[in-house]
């Protein structure tokens, strides 16, 4: 059966190649993007399927507009993909204000209200699907990606809390978490300038690996996009959707890690509680 997507940064990396796969399927799709010219060769293509909307999500008063604006023209939207993302390189220290602006404003605030806003049309509808495209770097960390990670953390916790908010109506979240994957992504990086005390630390032994194309990429882009799209249609989808083996070995390593931790902690943490409520 025919859905009808949503999706955001569809001009680039895992968007775009999300945005072919489904039209060649015969899929619709209402486009948000920075960009809109960068569509026009597939708009001309499939322009029975495919409709493109200007959108910056860092304009954070223009996404409430352009979502009721593309639900109105597709009169039904089946899956929301929030997927624009710009990604920050650079120690806590090295990066600048502005360069943190930018970055809150796409990852998290700009999709917290891309979510927020489609809500209400998903309601009214009875059913639909929402997925995060989130990294592997929503539950682990590298040195020089802290800004990242705060905001694709922030992002994963706030759509793990809308996923229980929103079951009752019929509405399904999925959080995608990739490991690097072969896309533009490193190429369109943000670097912030360096800060010399930094240089041996492993800050900047990260810095030296991804300037040099030592940084190890196994992921593949079409293989990702096409486990994405087996888990939208799938009947019973996964909250989390741990994709290639760098991502689920580290998130393994970093769960199995905090678990241990927190096991230790058992008789500390207990001794907090109310003695009047001890079980």
């Amino acid at each position: 059966m025919q859905k009808t997507w949503l999706i955001t940064g569809a001009t680039s990396g895992l968007g775009l190649i999300m945005a072919e796969r489904l039209l060649v399927r015969g899929d619709r799709i209402v486009a948000l993007v920075r960009r809109p010219a960068a569509l026009n060769a597939l708009s001309k293509e499939y322009d029975q399927q495919l409709f493109v909307l200007p959108l910056d999500l860092s304009r954070l008063e223009e996404i409430r507009p352009a979502v009721d604006k593309a639900f109105a023209l597709a009169g039904r939207i089946d899956v929301i993909v929030s997927n624009a993302a710009y990604g920050l390189f650079g120690a806590a220290e090295e990066v600048s204000e502005d360069q943190i602006h930018q970055q809150i404003a796409t990852n998290l605030t700009g999709s917290i209200l891309l979510i927020r806003s489609a809500l209400p049309h998903l309601r009214a509808q009875g059913s639909g699907r929402i997925l995060q495209i989130s990294s592997e770097g929503g539950q682990i960390t590298y040195p020089s990606f802290g800004l990242y990670h705060a905001t694709k953390w922030g992002i994963e916790g706030f759509v793990e809390t809308v996923a229980q908010e929103i079951a009752p109506f019929g509405i399904d979240c999925i959080i995608a978490e990739p490991g690097p994957t072969g896309t533009n992504f490193g190429a369109n990086l943000a670097i912030a300038g360096t800060i010399p005390a930094y240089a041996t630390t492993p800050a900047g032994q990260v810095r030296k690996a991804i300037s040099d194309g030592s940084f190890v990429i196994r992921g593949d882009a079409e293989r990702t996009v096409t486990a994405m799209i087996a888990a939208i249609d799938s009947p019973t989808p996964p909250l989390r959707l741990a994709l290639g083996s760098t991502a689920y070995k580290s998130i393994h390593s970093a769960l199995t890690n905090r678990l241990r931790l927190l096991e230790a902690q058992k008789e500390v943490a207990f001794s907090a509680d109310r003695p009047d409520t001890a079980a």
